[in-house]
């Protein structure tokens, strides 16, 4: 694609913009208005006309043909969450496409490439977008072996789980250690989560408030599904030990509980908060069974480490369920998919078919 074409061109984006201060023309997809879910006095995301010149700067500039949705992207089209740090913005931290332009000698027009986390639907454009335009150091080269749909249905959220995963095993979690815990099981990051540790010779107990979704999450390679419904946490400060390891989406007491039910030694990996973020616990955990809480920050993970993570999912950590987990949305439809997540109705992916065929 010609420079003049590039400077030219138009293109839908899904923007986020401060209620108050937001005056964009709505754009017309499929001979419908397909309008943002908003709330008064909060953010609210829209569908609108862009040029190259309207998104933030980037050497690499690539055509999208998937993004993903996660929490973070519907806290932030939504405003339930502070996560927009300034406005408008193109929503989405994830995007997987082909490169069109770069003026960085690491890239070319024609290469698949991933983007996923540092600013990306924070405070750079993102990629609800059918192109992006990202800094050449936030750009990872398609790892063999996988298509730009696996990459988002990995996304964000398998790029977690698998982080969190790397990270337990640093700290000496082993399938002989025992039982792995994996709470709000039937969510996007926790699903992929199930299907790699089962896959690595892991016991999985699926921790899950939905009752209707334990072949579900056997399905994936749960050996065991605990209800949230029947779980009784306890008040002591330290309760039964019962697991090696555990992988945390929720937060909150839940969390709480697990640092009092870990085994002698047994490490936790937190990377969410959908149960609330304050957590109310005692030192006894750490002191008296050597307790270890990792925290996982995905999204500012550096390239040495991320690439590591990212051929991981290529190789051993790959899932071999990547359908079962990920259902496709089309771009226009997207911001139906924003309330569903916040209010827990989804479970596993939701991968955002951005390129229209032609």
């Amino acid at each position: 694609m010609t420079p003049q074409i590039l400077s030219t061109l138009k293109f839908s984006a899904y923007r986020i913009f401060d209620e108050t201060t937001s005056h964009s023309t709505w754009l017309s997809k499929d001979d419908s208005q397909v309008a943002g879910y908003e709330e008064d006095g909060r953010s609210a995301g829209r569908f609108v006309e862009l040029t190259l010149d309207d998104l933030d700067p980037g050497e690499v500039v690539i055509q999208t043909h998937y993004s993903s949705v996660n929490y973070k992207d519907a806290l932030a089209a939504t405003g339930a969450g502070k996560v927009i740090r300034r406005f408008p913005c193109v929503g989405g931290v994830d995007a997987a496409g082909v490169v069109v332009s770069s003026s960085d000698a690491r890239f070319k027009a024609g290469d698949e490439v991933i983007v996923t986390g540092y600013g990306m639907g924070v405070d750079h454009d993102g990629g609800f977008a059918e192109y992006v335009r990202a800094p050449a150091d936030w750009v990872v080269p398609l790892p063999q072996g996988l298509t730009l749909f696996e990459a988002m249905a990995i996304g964000t959220a398998g790029f977690a789980a698998a982080l969190s995963i790397h990270r337990l095993e640093q700290n000496d979690l082993r399938p002989e250690n025992g039982k792995v815990i994996v709470t709000g099981a039937t969510g996007g990051v926790a699903s992929l989560a199930i299907q790699m540790l089962a896959q690595q010779g892991y016991h999985v107990v699926a921790l899950t408030g939905k009752d209707s979704e334990h072949e579900y999450l056997k399905s994936l390679g749960a050996t065991e599904i605990l209800s949230r419904k029947e779980l009784v946490m306890g008040t002591r400060p330290l309760e039964r030990a019962r697991w090696a390891g555990a992988l945390d989406a929720v937060g909150g007491e839940t969390l709480a509980w697990l640092t009092r039910t870990m085994q002698q030694n047994g490490v936790i990996a937190s990377f969410g908060n959908a149960g609330g973020v304050e957590l109310h616990t005692t030192v006894l955990p750490f002191i008296l069974r050597g307790v270890r809480l990792i925290g996982v920050d995905s999204a500012a993970t550096a390239m040495p480490l991320r690439r590591q993570i990212w051929q991981r999912l290529s190789s051993d950590l790959r899932t071999k369920q990547l359908e079962q987990v990920a259902q496709i949305v089309p771009f226009n439809e997207l911001p139906l998919v924003f309330p569903l997540m916040l209010q827990g109705k989804l479970r596993g992916r939701r991968v955002v078919k951005i390129k229209q065929p032609g």
